[in-house]
């Protein structure tokens, strides 16, 4: 009998379950075949021990992965504890904010000043040491009621320290509008580490303990989570908030950490014996000789975040970007070890040796001061064709001689490219009158855009005055009034409030019926709206990025991949960073900045404002001072209730830079390459700031003020933060022409009062039309001298509808006439 190779079924004798016999435990298998599945005793255990050394060794190089992941995060929190806190690092900031106007926070700013510089006397610097706390910090109080000083006091702060009053007769009175809104702002920009700090308490503990609970319980919404309140009225207090200050780690906003800045104060007051004869001024001037209207301005403090290149762009707060001629790399005036630094220095060569090395920018590495791009006029000029190209032109223009196209009279070549030849459905139960161009049902292009009109109308007196108007693109006039209002200065006050009232019912309308526009009565249509377009589908429709750009879009760049651009400029920054090049001043280096070529009346008004608010210089990443378009999320401030229109002049604040914008607004379209304008920044909504603007890579928050009219101080208009740089992003204002019915049979109806001669309904015919209540169609043909219009629609027409006439434009932001706050 030949051997089974297959397992066999056995039956037990209760039938409760089959068994399924192994191969080798058959009775048809031989005995060696029944020893194959057998391991010797010692090939198992060298089998078993092999699996558990992988098993072991895996969970060990686990082990050993994660052990040096936290000793790699451990170290990296001591360099950053030493940098912040040690020796090698700059002072902390500290901001002394007051939530109401009753508080008193100069009383408080000594208090502390006080506590961490115990052993002088008489007059105090706002930067001081403490060696029993081993601490160095830079105290500053917020002034009440100065908006514009208060913002550059937060973006520099490493600790905001809002106060707060118990002498408050209720909950809603601890933090007054100014409180509100400046608290908003400094969640806009991103809150540091924050404290409360309680003043007022009353002596005895129980009403102490009672008035503590119930600000805190009061204002704990209003803060982080991790926000802690303190009290600060007796010294013990201001002591043990100190100790644990001292400790306590800061986080910073992520924006502020991408970029090298330094703080300059107006004068460093002398703190030790050493310096007793030494003054060091943080914002100065020096003229230039070969240029009167120029100087050099003088910055002096710290370096904070990374190390700042002499070779690098810096941006100074409000004034614009400029390039260093020299970087003085100084001894720090008020180090923790002083003993070593007076034992390192001659009292008698003070200034000699104040200065510890000076670097000098390399020319042929140091990064150019590039704004503006210079085109070349003749760049688009082209030489002169070749005969296989004339002859293939020729051969191109005789095959579209032989493709004949029914058109709308009037229609040139260029439009006739933009018309789509498909049928509207009349097979559909809609009447054909046996019209061969009631089919054009597409896009109207922009006239201006077409130089090269039709030879069949050119005896047109009507087309010729189309094309000469067209022509004038400077003389372009908006649907909307998008003029600037003129300045205060130049108008009476009943001037102003016309003005105002203006625009507030241009905002109410735009509200009311958004994009409606009237048809003038004394200027036709077609050259009213010449440069608009129908589009088959806002979505779909397709809209060349590159077609009759305006002629700012040849000043300015672009990126191929801004993404890619962004990784490769801050890897390049990093690396630069790590290196510990000779041409950078350190991080926590005392050094003076010497910017060349400043304006000599912007150097006056910044050494002006230095002594209200310290003057911020930033570096800047490559690129970063080019001209591009910027779009900007942003929503509209609570507290602001005036309209904010398009093109309207505001003042933006980028990070730390500041400088004068035109923006349009614009929605976000998630599916379309294509968004639509906005007349007006409405509220209670994201809507997209485009501007034209200097590069800046985000992540970078955005806060937009605006110069009211009669008012001395802008006014927070929006909150935002930077989105993305793309100058070939579409933005299409949108106007609505709309039509009346006046006689409605089946799908076919009369609508008047849309135009007002039979010409402009001829130059707008292949664009679709539209109803209120859902209805599509299109325009058969004129009728009458008045502009009264036949169109046929793809279902019942009722009396009461309105029929409209989508058209739209490109629109672009307005370049700014003057770039900088503090140049106007």
């Amino acid at each position: 009998m030949q051997e089974s190779v297959y397992p066999t079924v056995s039956i037990s004798m209760g039938g409760s379950r089959a068994q399924v016999n192994k191969p080798h435990k058959t009775r048809f298998s031989s005995k060696s075949s029944r020893n194959i599945h057998k391991i010797s005793h010692k090939d198992k255990n060298r089998t078993a021990k092999s699996n558990h050394n992988v098993a072991q060794g895996a969970r060990a190089a686990r082990l050993q992965r994660s052990k040096m992941l936290r000793e790699q995060k451990k170290e990296a929190l001591l360099k950053e504890k030493r940098a912040s806190s040690g020796s090698a690092g700059p002072p902390r900031v500290i901001l002394l904010f007051p939530l109401s106007v009753s508080v008193n926070v100069s009383s408080l700013a000594e208090d502390i000043l006080r506590l961490l510089s115990a052993d002088v006397g008489g007059a105090f610097s706002s930067t001081v040491v403490s060696s029993e706390y081993k601490l160095r910090a830079t105290v500053l109080h917020a002034p009440h009621g100065d908006l514009l000083s208060c913002m550059e006091m937060a973006k520099v702060a490493d600790l905001i320290a809002f106060v707060a009053s118990a002498t408050e007769q209720s909950t809603c009175d601890y933090i007054d509008s100014f409180g509100s809104q400046c608290l908003s702002v400094f969640r806009s920009l991103g809150l540091p580490s924050t404290v409360v700090f309680i003043r007022d308490l009353p002596t005895e503990l129980k009403r102490r303990n009672d008035a503590k609970k119930i600000i805190t319980s009061g204002l704990t919404s209003e803060f982080p989570e991790d926000c802690k309140f303190y009290p600060a009225d007796t010294k013990d207090d201001l002591h043990k908030f100190m100790w644990l200050f001292k400790e306590q780690r800061l986080t910073t906003p992520h924006w502020r950490n991408q970029r090298p800045y330094l703080i300059a104060q107006k004068e460093l007051l002398n703190y030790c014996n050493f310096f007793m004869n030494f003054t060091s001024l943080g914002v100065d001037m020096v003229p230039d000789d070969s240029s009167p209207e120029k100087c050099t301005l003088l910055l002096t403090g710290y370096t904070r975040a990374h190390s700042l290149s002499v070779n690098q762009l810096v941006h100074v707060s409000g004034a614009g970007d400029f390039q260093l001629s020299r970087i003085d790399i100084m001894k720090d005036p008020i180090p923790l070890n002083a003993r070593k630094d007076h034992n390192a220095m001659d009292s008698d060569d003070i200034e000699d040796a104040e200065i510890i090395r000076s670097l000098a920018p390399d020319p042929s590495s140091q990064e150019p001061l590039l704004v503006e791009n210079v085109p070349d006029p003749l760049a688009g000029e082209q030489t002169w064709p070749t005969e296989a190209e004339m002859a293939e032109a020729e051969r191109n223009q005789k095959q579209k001689r032989l493709r004949k196209r029914a058109l709308p009279r009037g229609t040139s070549e260029y439009q006739a490219a933009w018309i789509v030849d498909d049928t509207d459905g009349e097979d559909s139960g809609v009447e054909n009158d046996g019209d061969d161009d009631e089919d054009d049902d597409g896009m109207l292009l922009d006239e201006g855009e077409s130089g090269f009109p039709s030879q069949e109308d050119s005896n047109n007196p009507d087309f010729e005055e189309d094309q000469v108007s067209l022509h004038l693109r400077d003389s372009d006039e908006e649907t909307e009034n998008d003029s600037v209002m003129m300045e205060g200065d130049n108008m009476t006050r009943e001037q102003i409030e016309d003005e105002i009232k203006k625009i507030n019912e241009a905002h109410a309308e735009d509200e009311e019926f958004p994009d409606e526009v009237d048809t003038p009565l004394d200027v036709p249509a077609r050259k009213r709206f010449a440069k608009y377009r129908g589009l088959k589908s806002f979505r779909t429709s397709s809209w060349d990025p590159k077609e009759s750009l305006p002629p700012e879009y040849a000043r300015i760049f672009a990126f191929d991949s801004f993404a890619r651009k962004q990784k490769h400029v801050v890897a390049q920054a990093l690396k630069v960073e790590q290196e510990g090049r000779d041409d950078c001043a350190p991080v926590g280096s005392f050094a003076r900045f010497y910017i060349k070529e400043v304006p000599f009346h912007v150097a006056s008004n910044l050494c002006a404002a230095s002594r209200t608010a310290p003057i911020v210089l930033c570096g800047l990443l490559q690129h970063e001072s080019k001209m591009s378009v910027l779009h900007f999320s942003i929503k509209k401030h609570d507290s602001y209730d005036a309209p904010i229109k398009s093109k309207e002049e505001l003042i933006f604040h980028v990070g730390f830079r500041q400088f004068v914008a035109r923006p349009i607004f614009s929605t976000d379209n998630i599916n379309s390459d294509k968004h639509k304008m906005e007349r007006f920044l409405h509220a209670g909504r994201f809507s997209i700031a485009s501007i034209y603007a200097s590069i800046s890579f985000p992540p970078l928050p955005l806060i937009a003020l605006k110069n009211a009219a009669g008012a001395g101080t802008p006014a927070v208009a929006a909150v935002g933060s930077l989105r993305s740089i793309d100058p070939d992003r579409i933005i299409l204002k949108k106007i609505i022409l709309t039509g009346y019915p006046q006689r409605v049979s089946k799908l076919k109806a009369t609508v008047r009062y849309m135009f007002h001669n039979p010409e402009d309904v001829r130059w707008f015919k292949p664009v679709e039309v539209w109803t209120k209540c859902g209805r599509r169609g299109r325009v058969k043909e004129p009728i009458g001298t008045h502009g009264g219009m036949k169109c046929i629609f793809n279902g019942g027409l009722q009396q009461h509808d309105t029929v409209c006439m989508s058209l739209y434009k490109r629109a672009y932001p307005k370049w700014p006439e003057h770039r900088f706050p503090a140049n106007v």
